[in-house]
Formats: C-alpha cells, sequence, structure tokens
C-alpha cells in the first residue's frame, strides 16, 4: 500500500473513512480483495489478502520446496 493520486486507469472505492484506490487491470486479476484492519497485542496495520495465488501455491517448479 502506498499513498497515490487516482488516474483514468483506476478503480476508486470509498471504505468508512478510507479511499483506496487500485489500478484497473490489476483488480481482474486479483478479484476478490479484501483490505481489513487489525490492531492486537503483535501491533496493528492493514492486511491484505486477494484471490492471487501465492508464489507458495504456483507448483510450477521445484524451488519452493
Amino acid at each position: 500500500m502506498a499513498l497515490d493520486e487516482p488516474n483514468e486507469n483506476d478503480e476508486v472505492f470509498t471504505e468508512a473513512e478510507f479511499t483506496f484506490i487500485i489500478e484497473k487491470s490489476l483488480l481482474e486479476q486479483a478479484k476478490p480483495v479484501n483490505i481489513d484492519y487489525i490492531s492486537n497485542a503483535m501491533g496493528e496495520g492493514f492486511v491484505i489478502s486477494t484471490g492471487m495465488a501465492s508464489d507458495a501455491d504456483c507448483g510450477s517448479c521445484s524451488s519452493c520446496g
């Protein structure tokens, strides 16, 4: 996540007091996208989860074990 200004290639979402901007083509690849805010004894921050496979899920090579 980073601060940015929207442009014509972006989709803009507002939830509570937060505005989120994501490039439209990335959104299509990543759907669904969930952004949660957590605060606990270990700290606080945003957790982003998407429908994109992680490197650990790829299975396309033997290098990840």
